[in-house]
């Protein structure tokens, strides 16, 4: 019987990997990839240290915020549903796929589609 140790057959594995009809298959896929811009914006941040999050938000159908402000300004990801956004006086509604900037400044959200809503925010905040 024919018996390799484990470490010498990791090197051997990886180089049948990378030898194998999977190489060309992954390349393939990649041809089909299409990059777009949602939201471009020049910023200038309040501080050198900034701390960046990512915050998924769920809004239960009709759902409403109290008027509130977030620690930072940054792009808003609308995963799926219906918002309406109401800042600094404008009233926007966006539904799933749209992307829009939030200032940071008193706002308010309403899920005004018929199911519930997905938001992702990506907030830039001065460290504290």
């Amino acid at each position: 019987m024919f018996k390799i140790s484990s470490t010498k057959a990791l090197p051997v594995v990886l180089i049948a990997l990378l030898l194998s009809p999977l190489a060309p298959v992954a390349a393939q896929e990649k041809t089909g990839m299409n990059r777009a811009v949602l939201l471009e914006k020049e910023l200038q941040l309040p501080s050198p240290n900034i701390d960046a999050k990512v915050i998924r938000v769920t809004f239960p159908f009709g759902f409403k915020t109290p008027w509130h402000t977030h620690e930072g300004p940054g792009p808003r990801y609308v995963v799926k549903g219906q918002l309406k956004v109401v800042e600094g006086g404008k009233e926007n509604t966006y539904a799933a796929g749209d992307v829009f900037w939030e200032t940071g400044a008193l706002m308010s959200v309403e899920n005004v589609g018929d199911a519930e809503a997905e938001l992702i925010i990506f907030e830039l905040a001065p460290v504290k």
